[in-house]
């Protein structure tokens, strides 16, 4: 029996797919867009091979695309027809569980059953990097940790494999809140391959986290070849440079990144993509920054799609491109399609039943009352929600969108009290955010505290400054020119 380069026996698998099964893994691991041809080499090579199976099935589902998921379901069903799992290698049997739940919608029995895969064999790294991104899908900051952590003892310290590893470890102990630690791993693994974009990824995040934007522009900056092109990351990678450009004020700088990656004539209607553009619009928004041409052709995309129900984290996207471009009828036929799926019998079996009851519908129905100047109701359907909305998936950076709807609703409503909590939970937590400083600001004019507010603004400048004094370097402007 051939074995792939990690040492693990790949039944029914010819050599041949086994090497093509090894291009495909390292591929997902560096996000390289040219891995999900290797997994179709690796299934033409060996049709019967159930890992190369597996990796099929989990390929139509990293996406969360409804279609590509439809699509290998039906593939995955018919291979699976008649197939003897009692013929298997347990491990085989525990990656075709995993496979076959997340296609029907269980993303919690998916995650435990890759989860239990890799107490038995560590050394898995398509299981462990599955698992992560089902974490992430799920929001489970913890698991997205421990699920890595518990496995890397099994990676020697100088495996040239262990790199990646290094770098997933880093996100999860940064989405749950050890940021110090985050960043030695991440910058370990960029260490040991400087193309690790999800190790770069890490990074960025925990300069998002902790404020400290110009120190996240000066280390993309000085990775610009690494990240800025040719990755499964590069659109989103941008978006965290556009976010730390709003965050210094530099406005102009967002947009030239918005209109030549995030969305243009060119783009290519991916899903992620789309979340990416929506998240950024929204931002301008509640800043009261008009974008209406661009809001009209982001809701165009969102409502080519004509996605069926999958994933709540998603809906809650396509309602912002359709709340902010006005087209407010259009959200709430949206949200009331979501409110009627609800009420099938199918829908009860899936993990996204539970994100759209209990998060997408209400976060969805907030940002259409935003829109609509309710800023009562926005508070009266997010403030319940503000320490759960991570179990509809994403990042704490994504889903900053909603936290900040809540706060500007907040200060708009005059509810000076929960907009004091809110930002006293914000800036404990990054008090280097000049986005926090210019919300207190405005709070302390609320309240009539005009000393209050002119420190508070100045602090804001202060921390703002360095970051524009490095945007104004326009080391990205070349990148955005090649840019597909």
């Amino acid at each position: 029996m051939v074995t792939d380069r990690y040492g693990n026996p790949l039944f029914e698998c010819t050599a041949e797919a086994a090497a093509h099964l090894d291009r495909a893994v390292e591929g997902l691991l560096f996000f390289r867009p040219e891995f999900p041809t290797a997994v179709a080499d690796a299934v033409a090579a060996s049709p019967t091979a159930p890992l190369a199976q597996a990796f099929s099935a989990y390929l139509g589902v990293l996406g969360t695309e409804p279609r590509d998921a439809a699509e290998a379901r039906r593939r995955f069903t018919a291979y699976a027809a008649g197939l003897d799992r009692s013929a298997l290698p347990r491990r085989e049997r525990m990656h075709l569980a995993a496979a076959e739940a997340w296609l029907g919608g269980d993303m919690g029995t998916a995650a435990h059953v890759l989860e239990e895969l890799v107490v038995e064999h560590p050394r898995d790294p398509l299981a462990l990097a599955v698992g992560h991104q089902l974490d992430f899908f799920t929001g489970d900051a913890t698991r997205l940790r421990d699920r890595i952590g518990g496995a890397l003892p099994a990676w020697d310290a100088d495996d040239p494999h262990r790199g990646p590893l290094m770098g997933m470890y880093a996100f999860g102990l940064e989405e749950s809140g050890h940021y110090d630690r985050a960043q030695e791993f991440a910058l370990a693994a960029v260490e040991r391959n400087p193309r690790d974009v999800w190790a770069i990824h890490a990074v960025v995040h925990v300069h998002e986290m902790r404020g400290r934007f110009a120190d996240g522009i000066d280390y993309l900056d000085a990775r610009l070849d690494d990240w800025a092109s040719g990755t499964l990351l590069t659109v989103h990678s941008w978006w965290h440079y556009a976010l730390y450009a709003l965050e210094a004020g530099d406005t102009d700088t967002a947009i030239r990144i918005y209109d030549a990656v995030l969305h243009h004539k060119d783009s290519s209607g991916f899903v992620m993509e789309l979340l990416d553009a929506a998240s950024l619009l929204w931002r301008f928004l509640l800043a009261d920054l008009d974008q209406d041409a661009r809001w009209g052709a982001l809701a165009d995309a969102w409502a080519a799609r004509a996605d069926p129900p999958y994933y709540a984290f998603n809906d809650v996207h396509a309602v912002m491109a359709f709340a902010g471009a006005g087209r407010l009828a259009e959200a709430d036929a949206f949200l009331a399609e979501r409110r009627r799926w609800l009420e099938h019998d199918d829908a009860h079996r899936t993990t996204n039943h539970m994100m759209t009851a209990e998060i997408g519908l209400p976060v969805g129905e907030a940002l259409v009352a935003y829109v609509r100047g309710d800023h009562e109701t926005v508070v009266d359907l997010l403030w319940p929600l503000r320490r759960r909305v991570h179990t509809f998936g994403g990042s704490h950076a994504q889903r900053d969108a909603v936290q900040r709807t809540l706060l500007e609703s907040a200060l708009r409503a005059g509810r000076a009290d929960l907009a004091g909590r809110l930002l006293g939970e914000r800036a404990g937590l990054s008090p280097h955010s000049p986005y926090n400083w210019l919300r207190q600001a405005r709070l302390a004019d609320t309240l009539g505290e005009a000393g209050r507010a002119a420190v508070a603004r100045d602090t804001a400048n202060e921390l703002a400054a360095p970051a524009a004094t490095r945007l104004n370097r326009q080391l990205h402007r070349p990148y955005l020119a090649r840019t597909p």
